[in-house]
């Protein structure tokens, strides 16, 4: 398979469109006509309907193995690149909400203190988006947070290799309004709220899907979808009835009309972690180090 004629199939069906992944990829209507019928013709089936514009059964299974094939494709190139060129001057952070702490954020501000040449920039994003942009060098550094049993680390994709280490862990909880009938227990089952009205909100809260397989139950279904790394504006949501959300014991503390109640089973943790590549950049490698927990702290590497 040629890597650009996957590239260009993920991008009509993320797109619904031939011409917007045109548009996007900057190639021709034409030419992403011709990658998808180059690509149907090596793979000898149909990958893409036309009217409208969607996956095949074949498509869709093209699509599970095409995401992290390019991504292993891009964390490799990027991966390579650090061999023959550093970026000293540089210090991209990307992060996800609930990884971005008190703690992270004086640790980012006192390297950026100690260089004042040094540009720091820190992006709020998704854990997928914060993690691929560690891989592929958009990000000199990531940190991810999400719900894990209390000793095992962060899923993460087998692109390429990241040095990753916890540096907070603390009670997973359920976020609910002040009103809500459960808002007064002292612990919650996870199961028990599968029939539960719950917000959809995947770069901003624990995913449903993980939920799901945490409470080892079907349910969890949205009430609203929520598409941001906003984690006020999720809070705002559920403080206003729009439904429950599942994040660390403590995110939410001080939010008016937001309760958290943690979790008494399964037990789980939301967990935070530093990822880099294994050849860091000086700036990304002092944040690291800053970010380090010291014997005595409470995550571990």
């Amino acid at each position: 398979m040629d890597p650009q004629q996957l590239r260009t199939f993920v991008a009509v069906v993320d797109h619904s469109s031939f011409s917007a992944a045109a548009r996007a990829l900057g190639y021709t209507q034409s030419a992403v006509s011709q990658h998808i019928a180059a690509l149907e013709a090596d793979l000898e089936a149909p990958l893409v309907t036309r009217r409208p514009v969607a996956p095949t059964e074949a498509g869709g299974r093209l699509l599970e193995h095409a995401r992290p094939l390019l991504l292993r494709l891009d964390a490799a190139r990027a991966d390579l690149g650090r061999l023959r060129r550093t970026r000293p001057g540089r210090l991209a952070v990307a992060c996800t909400p609930g990884a971005l702490t008190p703690a992270v954020a004086e640790a980012v501000t006192r390297v950026r203190t100690a260089s004042p040449r040094l540009a720091v920039s820190v992006r709020v994003c998704g854990r997928d988006e914060a993690v691929e942009a560690a891989l592929t060098g958009t990000a000199d550094l990531a940190l991810a947070d999400g719900a894990v049993a209390p000793s095992d680390p962060l899923p993460l994709p087998e692109a390429a290799p990241l040095t990753a280490f916890g540096i907070a862990q603390e009670p997973l909880a359920v976020l609910l309004p002040a009103g809500h009938p459960l808002a007064g227990r002292p612990a919650l089952r996870l199961a028990d709220l599968a029939a539960a009205r719950w917000i959809d909100a995947p770069d901003a809260a624990v995913p449903l899907d993980e939920l799901r397989a945490a409470a080892r139950t079907d349910g969890f279904g949205p009430q609203l979808g929520y598409a941001g790394a906003d984690f006020r504006g999720l809070c705002a949501l559920v403080a206003a009835g729009g439904g429950l959300a599942a994040a660390a014991r403590d995110a939410a503390r001080g939010v008016a009309g937001v309760v958290a109640v943690p979790l008494s089973a399964p037990r789980l943790v939301h967990r935070v972690e530093v990822l880099h590549p294994r050849t860091p950049t000086a700036p990304a490698a002092g944040l690291a180090e800053a970010l380090r927990p010291t014997a005595s702290g409470t995550a571990g590497g």
